[in-house]
Formats: C-alpha cells, sequence, structure tokens
C-alpha cells in the first residue's frame, strides 16, 4: 500500500486518522507515518492491519496496472 492509496482510501471511507487508528489497533503517529510517505519504516503486520480496517470500511485497492496504483469503494 502506498501513501497516495492509505490516504484516498481513508478519504473514500470517511475516516479520520483517529477513526482508522482505532479500527486498525494502532497509533495515529503510526497513521501519520505511513500517510506522509516519511520518517521510519512501518512493520508489514501494521501495513496489513491498516488494509484490512480499510477493506472492511468498503475500500477496494487497486494494483499498479501501468496507469498506476489506485483505491475505489465496493458497489453497495
Amino acid at each position: 500500500m502506498k501513501a497516495e492509496q492509505l490516504r484516498a482510501g481513508r478519504a473514500l471511507a470517511g475516516l479520520s486518522q483517529a477513526d482508522l487508528a482505532t479500527a486498525a489497533g494502532l497509533s495515529i503517529p503510526t497513521i501519520k507515518r505511513l500517510e506522509s510517505g516519511k520518517g521510519p519504516n512501518v512493520t508489514d503486520d501494521a501495513r496489513r492491519r491498516l488494509a484490512d480496517a480499510l477493506t472492511s470500511a468498503g475500500v477496494i485497492f487497486i494494483d499498479e496496472n501501468g496507469e498506476g496504483a489506485g483505491v475505489r469503494l465496493r458497489k453497495a
């Protein structure tokens, strides 16, 4: 998951950083580090937990396909 996908997915799902941190069982500073794309690396477990939380909120991650990675919302 790229920083752009995390920011966009969170926005599409209507989640604040605090909401996402709670849903993923992580701290807000961890969310901020990942969204900034800077700072220390975050563990694979933290990335998986964030992806799972966003997926549960209806976000679908789109892999790189020549046009860039992205996100969208699942159909209702």
